[in-house]
This record gives C-alpha cells, structure tokens and sequence, in this order.
C-alpha cells in the first residue's frame, strides 16, 4: 500500500490571483484517485503544471459558489473533453451546484463527453467510499459554504504469525478467521484476535475550511486532523477586514488548529493585499508552531502512521 497522500496546492491565492499565486484549487493523490478541492480559473493548467492527468478516478468538491472558487470548472471538463476523458467524474458542492452546471450547457452549448455525476450535499453530510469517508460541515461565510474533510478507515492491526504459532495455532484457514476478527479454537483453547493482531492503525485525515470565520464546526470537523487547511490570508492589522468579508487572520486559524490538535496547518486564500507572506507565518507560529503558507505547486506529502491509537 503506498505510504500517504500527497496534498498538491494548485492555487493559493485570494479572490484575485496575483503574479505570484493563482485561485483556489488544492488536489490530493492517493492509491491513484484525486481529489480537488475547489476549481479556482486556471485550475486545469495548474494540474499539467503538476503532472496530475485528466484521466484518472476524481472527485471535486466546490465549497461555495463564489466565482473565485468555481469559475475553472467550466476550462477544467471541456480540457477533459477535449482529452477524451472516459471516466465517470464525482462533483460534490452545496445546493445549486447542478444548477451552475447546466447554465454552463446552457450558455455554452458545451456537455463533458464523459458522465459527471452531481451530488448536493447539506452541511454535516458524509459520503461513505471505499477505504474513506468524506465528512462536511457548515463554514461561516456570507453564503452556504462547505468544509470538508477526507478521513480515511482504520487500517486493520499488524498479524503476528510467530504468536499464534506460539499458541498452538496452525497457519492455515484459522490464521484467516483471526485476521477477520473472529475467535478461533484449538485443542480445548479459544484464541482471540487481540492476542495476535495489534491494535487497528490510523488513517489520514485531511480538512479543507476555506472562505470562513473560525468556527465550533470547522474546529469539530478537524478534531486531530493531520492537516487543516484554513483561511488564513489576512494579517492582525487587517481583522476587521477579515471579519467583514468572512475570512480568518493567520491568527485565528493557528488558534482553530491548536484547540482542535491538529498536527499541521496550511493557511490558503492569501490576501491579494499580503505582499509578505512572512508575516502570516509568524503571527500564526506564535500560536500554533507546524504552521506553512504554501506557495502555488508546492506537494506535501503525508504518510500514515505505522503504528496504533
């Protein structure tokens, strides 16, 4: 099984892209799905910049439907047209996703030549997939907006052969019915599964929180999240601003991640405004150390644990 998840931050600019930072739009690759978070304009350049592929299972998640978070969706299914993309694609966002989906029909006389399959998702939904779930819930934006967070499953506890061999249990079927958990007898003596099967190991957990105050929501949703990406573009000196569009200092989002334990935080949606991202960075490590404000491009690479809860 491959060690992680690579989280590729596509886009990490504000409503308005500058020189340096396009809009948002973050992908994560694992076991050879992705998934985007967001389809900032220019997303679909971003992701041949990144070497991604068109091709390939993939869900979208649309937090809201701002234009800055949604406009290239529309440049990303006509390049995956164009490519002859014969997968089906997962789009997730809140109500009127699939409205915007057919005005873009509508008005541009354009349908992707492969399925794409519309899900409306209500605050605190989850979807149950394969090895993960994805879990929302409300952000505190001026419109409905979406947070999410990918949790993968426990991945089931190591065997140990040498111990039931120890116990008198012979490799074979019963070998079998203790790694699906089920007690086994030999000669008069029940075996269970704890006494050769370590305790199940943790997933990753990722959270996406973007165009948001900070929140009891977003801080429950990324409860000991391996990373929390959180709005965070503005400086101190820029709060009331922050808080009269709906957005966080650097500040605040460090202080979500600290009170929800999460193990590292990457602030997104910088400010057209910051020139110096440093500063962001210290205002948030004063708060919460394993802090980073990406630059566009950059891959973090998450590994799972080896070990149990």
């Amino acid at each position: 099984m491959p060690a992680g998840i690579d989280v590729i931050f596509l886009g990490t600019g504000g409503s308005l892209p500058t020189k340096e930072r396009g809009l948002p739009a973050v992908a994560l690759r694992r076991e050879g799905e992705l998934f985007l978070f967001d389809c900032g304009e220019g997303t679909q350049r971003q992701m041949m910049h990144a070497g991604l592929g068109f091709n390939r299972s993939m869900s979208i998640m649309i937090s809201h439907l701002h234009g800055d978070h949604i406009l290239g969706l529309p440049g990303l299914l006509q390049t995956m047209s164009s490519l002859i993309r014969d997968k089906p694609l997962d789009l997730y966002g809140p109500e009127g996703i699939s409205n915007y989906l057919a005005s873009l029909r509508r008005t541009l006389g354009f349908a992707a030549n492969f399925p794409v399959r519309v899900t409306e998702l209500k605050p605190g939904q989850e979807i149950s997939k394969n090895g993960y779930k994805i879990k929302t819930t409300k952000a505190m934006h001026d419109i409905t907006c979406l947070a999410y967070a990918i949790v993968e499953t426990d991945r089931p506890g190591r065997f140990h052969p040498e111990k039931a061999k120890r116990l008198g249990v012979p490799e074979g079927p019963l070998w079998k019915q203790l790694q699906m958990g089920k007690e086994v007898n030999v000669e008069g003596k029940t075996v269970k599964p704890r006494q050769v099967i370590e305790k199940p190991r943790p997933g990753l957990k990722i959270v996406y929180a973007i165009d948001t105050r900070p929140s009891e929501e977003v801080k429950a949703l990324a409860k000991e999240a391996d990373l929390l990406m959180h709005d965070g573009g503005f400086a101190e000196d820029r709060r009331d601003k922050a808080n009269e569009y709906f957005h966080s200092t650097a500040r605040e989002a460090a202080r979500v991640a600290k009170a929800a334990r999460a193990r590292k935080l990457a602030l997104v949606h910088i400010s057209a405004v910051t020139r110096d991202d440093s500063i962001l960075l210290r205002q948030a490590r004063s708060v919460f150390k394993p802090t980073i404000v990406p630059r566009d491009l950059l891959v973090l690479s998450l590994k799972r644990s080896k070990y149990a809860h």
